[in-house]
């Protein structure tokens, strides 16, 4: 009753946010060891950049699963189809709005610096985001079995969303 509904289209100008976090998770079919060494899953959350509401949770991957290939596999990218995505650096070649990145023994231009500090700050939006939905305990160890783990972030997400809807 708390999953959150797919919606099948955006408005023209929406702009929307992309990022990947870890849920540490203890069934093991499901998750895999990370970079950090414990068992957990990687889900993939859309914000709207305006609004701050989440919009889309993908399917959880394993935790081993790098941003760029979870933004495909997770049904995330197909959630958004041609909306404007920003993403961190972590998303290459998959088409989303990235910071500028330098070459090796180049200095950025200032329009780029400039480009990179309003990226970086619009992007911190999604960040908050996670850090809120992350207070809840469940997402901090996760003993849900099967798809448990994806049914509790969609609720936490329509809790995050009621919560900023007031």
């Amino acid at each position: 009753m708390l999953a959150l509904q797919h919606r099948k289209r955006f408005a023209k100008d929406t702009v929307l946010i992309v990022d990947g976090t870890l849920v540490p998770t203890r069934d093991h079919t499901i998750a895999a060891q990370s970079k950090n060494y414990r068992y957990s899953t990687n889900h993939q959350i859309v914000i709207d950049a305006d609004t701050r509401l989440v919009v889309v949770v993908g399917r959880p991957l394993a935790g081993n699963r790098n941003d760029c290939k979870a933004w495909e596999e997770s049904g995330a990218k197909a959630a958004v189809g041609k909306t404007l995505t920003i993403a961190d650096g972590g998303y290459p070649g998959t088409g989303l709005v990235m910071p500028h990145r330098r070459r090796k023994g180049e200095d950025l231009p200032d329009w780029k610096q400039a480009h990179n500090k309003s990226h970086k700050q619009v992007r911190a939006r999604v960040e908050h985001v996670l850090a809120r939905m992350k207070t809840w305990k469940i997402l901090r160890d996760c003993r849900l079995k099967g798809d448990g783990v994806h049914h509790a972030m969609l609720g936490i997400a329509r809790m995050h969303n009621l919560a900023l809807a007031g």
